[in-house]
């Protein structure tokens, strides 16, 4: 019966854990994102205000338009894309939050694959 007891206590205290989501916190600032191209570790940071983001990667920038869904969720357009792949929206979705990290979902609008990443708030 005690184990029993202490079985039910773990299942409750397990189920109520709940990852921090702050994710007003990252509406604004410096950011970096690392990701693996091939073999090399590439960086890539980018300055977000509440609607526009610039992208810096290997010396060149991007701005993008960014429409906020909710507080957790946003749709990013490249505002002058280069070609067709490049006009295709964006859906971020930040999953938890950890201090100066976030880790995020993202995939082109209307398609299902998506990826996951971890972006770090620098400024």
């Amino acid at each position: 019966m005690r184990l029993f007891t202490s079985i039910i206590i773990l299942l409750t205290l397990i189920s109520c854990y709940q990852p921090e989501r702050n994710c007003k916190k990252f509406k604004n600032g410096t950011f970096e994102f690392k990701a693996l191209v091939g073999t090399q570790l590439e960086t890539t940071t980018f300055m977000r205000n509440d609607s526009i983001e610039i992208d810096y990667y290997q010396g060149k920038a991007d701005t993008s338009s960014i429409r906020w869904i909710n507080d957790c969720e946003y749709i990013v357009k490249k505002i002058n894309p280069k070609n067709r792949a490049e006009e295709k929206a964006i859906h971020m979705k930040i999953l938890t939050t950890d201090g100066d990290e976030y880790t995020f979902e993202y995939n082109i609008v209307g398609q299902t694959k998506k990826q996951k990443g971890t972006a770090t708030k620098v400024k």
